[in-house]
């Protein structure tokens, strides 16, 4: 009797960044306190990558880690996905440098994908596809952000949120009942200008008058995206936790996108899951976009709170807006 293929997370891995920016440092820097950033975000410091260190490097970093912790080496891996918005170059994929820099060869086909915030998940599932069709046996996801070198540091709105960072998966098939039992991905491409960098694309190619008008930056309508975030985070969850017929008090943990604390109170409260069961780095990471869910997840597990057959409830939001869900079985 044939059983059910389903994608398993076999190794994780992580790269945190060594510079150290705290709500105090930002104080001198813009208008700006210690108390109100960590009331309104619940962040009290984020990480800084180096100058001579580019996305690729911290994403092979965090990849490699996760390879060594499935047992594997380079030469296994059938595909590398790497989710960022921070590419180290416009052209080619980030993907193609992590590639090189691990060492692995040709026949790993490697791409990037920009899901901003919500595109680990969206790494997931794809993965999750190639698998369960056998069309690849081993793949590395990858979600990695740059975000300190995209941001205005004289505004105050965003700069206070964004750190740097990279969190790696190696996932394969499992037919033991373990693994990913769902994903759910979902987009609103009206939504795309409350979170976005208005310059350096075909729309708006970089000139002289794009660098002065700071459009190379990220640009953010804060309270939409909060509302949206609410509301679209919760629904995620609940529409993962309906499609398995989970009931929440089943879920063992949560492993939200950390974009703000009071977002993560309010889906709390509304998925009917206490923080408790959130695994939470916001205060001492920020919010590192597509990196924050496999850091947070990595995190979990180096420190034993993730034990095996425990249920697991990711969720995530970001520019698009883009959002998503996965439900899985450690």
């Amino acid at each position: 009797m044939n059983r059910e293929l389903h994608t398993r997370i076999v190794g994780v891995g992580s790269y945190i960044a060594e510079g150290v920016l705290t709500n105090k440092d930002l104080e001198n820097m813009v208008e700006t306190s210690d108390e109100w950033i960590i009331e309104r975000t619940g962040i009290r410091e984020r990480r800084i990558a180096p100058k001579q260190v580019v996305t690729s490097d911290m994403a092979a970093h965090a990849l490699k880690q996760a390879l060594a912790a499935a047992g594997l080496g380079p030469n296994d891996l059938d595909m590398i996905i790497c989710a960022t918005v921070t590419p180290d170059k416009p052209l080619p994929a980030t993907a193609a440098f992590v590639q090189q820099k691990i060492g692995a060869t040709s026949h790993c086909a490697s791409f990037d994908i920009a899901a901003a915030c919500a595109g680990f998940l969206y790494g997931l599932s794809i993965a999750d596809c190639h698998i369960r069709l056998k069309k690849a046996k081993y793949i590395g996801v990858i979600g990695v952000e740059l975000l300190s070198r995209i941001l205005d540091f004289k505004d105050r709105n965003t700069c206070v949120l964004f750190g740097d960072g990279a969190g790696a998966a190696v996932v394969t098939g499992d037919e033991t009942g373990r693994g990913i039992l769902s994903t759910h991905l979902f987009t609103d491409g009206s939504l795309t200008g409350i979170l976005h960098v208005p310059a350096g694309g075909s729309a708006n190619p970089a000139s002289e008058h794009t660098v002065a008008d700071r459009l190379h930056y990220v640009h953010m309508g804060g309270q939409e995206v909060f509302r949206y975030a609410v509301r679209y985070l919760s629904e995620a969850a609940q529409t993962a936790l309906k499609a398995n017929q989970i009931p929440p008090e089943q879920v063992d943990w949560v492993v939200a996108h950390q974009a703000n604390i009071r977002i993560l109170n309010t889906v709390s409260h509304r998925v009917g899951i206490p923080m408790e069961k959130f695994v939470l780095n916001i205060e001492r990471l920020g919010n590192t976009s597509s990196a924050s869910i496999p850091l947070a997840l990595n995190e979990a597990i180096q420190d034993g709170r993730v034990k095996d057959n425990e249920l697991i409830l990711m969720t995530a939001l970001g520019g698009g807006i883009s959002w998503g869900s996965a439900l899985l079985r450690w």
